[in-house]
């Protein structure tokens, strides 16, 4: 199966490239990234529950969220800050996995029209090292934005 997320990391390099086209207008797509309530949906795994825990989302906002397994025991909290917000292009923020070795990892994503239909992210993130984004290469994480992506585009498909 091909993959529709492309994920492009340079020997190295403390970054990773991700670009991914999206059968949904940039409108839609910009707002999976700002809407709690959409969020949840998304980005939360099967067989698991999330929980907004803060959400500021506009420039010097931030944000924190906790995902629960099906047993309720929390097995994980996300936050960041978002330095810098310009509605349906751009969104500058960091991100941390509270207590896993990755360390906080710098995210910039721009949001591309295609057309009235389509558009494309383009996300660039900087790791602290190289070993902390060869960590996460090595991890799911290629097949879990995968995964992610095709539910973000199944659940906004419905509203186009």
């Amino acid at each position: 199966m091909d993959l529709k997320t492309k994920l492009a990391a340079e020997e190295g390099k403390h970054d990773l490239l991700i670009t991914r086209e999206f059968d949904l207008p940039v409108e839609l797509l910009f707002k999976a990234y700002v809407d709690p309530e959409i969020i949840v949906q998304w980005k939360t795994p099967p067989n698991s529950t999330a929980k907004i825990l803060k959400s500021a989302m506009g420039k010097h906002g931030s944000f924190q969220m906790q995902i629960s397994g099906a047993d309720g025991k929390v097995m994980a909290t996300t936050h960041g800050v978002i330095h810098d917000l310009v509605p349906e292009q751009k969104i500058i923020r960091t991100f941390q996995v509270e207590g896993a070795p990755m360390g906080v990892q710098l995210e910039v994503y721009d949001f591309i029209k295609l057309t009235d239909d389509t558009s494309k992210l383009s996300m660039h993130v900087i790791y602290e090292t190289v070993a902390q984004r060869d960590m996460v290469l090595k991890g799911p994480a290629s097949a879990n934005m995968e995964s992610s992506f095709n539910r973000l585009e199944a659940l906004l498909g419905k509203r186009k």
